[in-house]
């Protein structure tokens, strides 16, 4: 009989990744390099700079209410991916929750009960569809929306040359006061109408709301729309990661006061609403835990409390 292998120490497993991902890096940014110094695609990168001027008539600067919305997103986003994560973990919850009154919508009926982290989930699932449907009506009631939205198929080759740039740590000369690259115009496209859309049809699909017996669920099964969700998850997270650290190191003062002081001119006070905005956020998804989530759901809803674990 034929023993098993022992298996690889957590730390040498952790050090293979770290270093394999730091191959992969440097193999990327020396390729995006000698793309950038070839001459076979001087012609390509002097017609194509990275750049995306918007119309002329395109609003100028970031709004205050943008400010405001992209902070309430980043917090709900967060309790979303906690409790999803608690949600996939299969660990038994510290209670269930029968939703009643107006909240009963989460559920399929006046009797359906629900896992403590399946109701928060739901719940702020539900506060971050209003908060997007908000800013998909403002973003086109201001003319905002041409910031995100392509207006021409000249943004894919801008795009390509863009992602070359920035993989090669020589982003593309841009203001994101006026307008972002091309990468990052399609980047936020993607993000808004379909990655955020493709995430609430899935994530209703795998919700108690949905019924069995309509004729759409032989196509749109449940493991598909699991795939979909998970997927839709593991995006967000990638392009949250990326978001910021570009924020961070292409001018993080100046692209911080675009965003959360909404001026062109104010200095670190944009740094300094972001440091404390964030850090309201962690506290906000450290104290607002199962505990804090079983009291908050007693308030509305019938909960029974399940006994500690032995």
């Amino acid at each position: 009989v034929s023993e098993r292998a022992p298996r690889m120490p957590r730390a040498l497993r952790w050090g293979r990744g770290v270093l394999g991902l730091a191959v992969v890096g440097l193999t990327v940014v020396l390729t995006a390099r000698w793309m950038l110094q070839a001459p076979e695609l001087a012609d390509f990168f002097g017609q194509y700079n990275g750049t995306q001027l918007p119309p002329t008539w395109a609003p100028v600067g970031l709004p205050v209410w943008l400010g405001i919305l992209h902070f309430v997103n980043s917090l709900l986003l967060g309790f979303i991916v906690l409790s999803g994560l608690r949600v996939r973990s299969k660990v038994r919850p510290p209670a269930f929750v029968t939703p009643k009154g107006p909240s009963r919508a989460l559920a399929v009926g006046a009797t359906s009960r629900l896992s403590l982290h399946v109701w928060w989930h739901l719940l702020i699932d539900t506060g971050w569809v209003l908060v997007g449907v908000i800013y998909v009506v403002l973003l086109f009631a201001t003319g905002h929306w041409v910031r995100i939205v392509p207006t021409s198929w000249e943004v894919l080759p801008q795009a390509v040359s863009a992602g070359i740039q920035i993989a090669a740590l020589q982003p593309p000369p841009h203001d994101s006061w006026v307008s972002y690259n091309a990468l990052q115009l399609i980047a936020y496209f993607a993000i808004v109408f379909i990655v955020a859309p493709a995430s609430i049809i899935s994530g209703l699909r795998l919700s108690p709301t949905w019924k069995p017996g309509w004729a759409i669920s032989r196509v749109f099964t449940e493991v598909l729309a699991r795939r979909i969700h998970t997927g839709a998850l593991v995006v967000f997270i990638v392009f949250t990661v990326l978001h910021v650290a570009l924020v961070l190191l292409t001018g993080a003062a100046q692209n911080l006061g675009y965003m959360y002081a909404s001026s062109a001119e104010a200095g670190w006070l944009g740094v300094v609403i972001f440091v404390g905005s964030s850090l309201a956020a962690l506290a906000a998804w450290m104290l607002l835990r199962p505990p804090a989530q079983t009291a908050i759901a007693e308030r509305v809803a019938d909960v029974r409390r399940m006994p500690p674990a032995r």
